[in-house]
């Protein structure tokens, strides 16, 4: 889902495609031909942005818990993840194309991670949002649905109202600025390469394009 699309109301978000079926037809076919090509499956970063995994190669995945195709990418990601080698890290970062309600589920997900839930409840928030149609998109709603799955309310409150989550919100905004995000499933490979499903093709192409740019960062490329 690309940033203009971001613009429209909740229904219209939810129901714009990716790149649309002519573009990821097309793109994905030329993906398909070879080995990835810098300028048209992946762009080389002009500024290389820094990194928060010192001595791994960091791979980056820019996401939005209300974007349709970010659900179905999760559970390619999820398989694709377990084959990473230990040089290889995987670091996700939720975006905010503007205020409401991306900062609300920024913050979601940084207290996840504050709390060691990540692994717990990271899908269960997109099976709440795309299977059963739940809207959590302010604090109250969060926090309510966090207290429904077992986390205790101020808990939960007081890691997503700390220090710690808001420093981790506006180090995202920077990573996302400096990546050039325009799009979400979108990935950044090593503070230099950046790639999506509308430059690979489809969203599950974007994975091989990483699995090559990690490939060419070991060889020191």
């Amino acid at each position: 889902m690309k940033r203009r699309q971001f613009q429209g109301s909740a229904a219209a978000l939810a129901a714009v495609a990716l790149g649309g079926p002519l573009a990821a037809v097309s793109t994905g076919a030329r993906a398909q031909a070879g080995a990835p090509v810098e300028g048209q499956h992946f762009v080389r970063l002009a500024r290389p942005v820094p990194g928060s995994t010192p001595g791994r190669i960091e791979v980056v995945e820019f996401f939005w818990y209300e974007c349709p195709h970010c659900n179905a990418f999760e559970p390619l990601l999820e398989a694709w993840s377990r084959r990473l080698g230990s040089d290889v890290a995987l670091r996700r970062v939720p975006v905010a194309f503007r205020e409401n309600p991306f900062v609300a589920q920024q913050r979601l997900y940084y207290a996840l991670e504050a709390l060691g839930k990540v692994e717990a409840l990271h899908r269960r928030v997109f099976t709440a949002i795309h299977v059963e149609r739940q809207r959590l998109d302010t604090p109250e709603k969060i926090t309510a649905f966090m207290a429904k799955n077992g986390v205790d309310e101020k808990t939960f409150t007081d890691a997503y109202n700390s220090f710690g989550v808001q420093t981790k919100v506006r180090q995202a905004k920077a990573l996302a600025e400096g990546y050039k995000v325009d799009g979400v499933p979108a990935m950044g490979v090593a503070g230099r390469f950046y790639t999506s499903g509308t430059l690979a093709g489809t969203t599950e192409r974007s994975l091989a394009v990483v699995d090559f740019l990690v490939d060419r960062v070991r060889k020191g490329g």
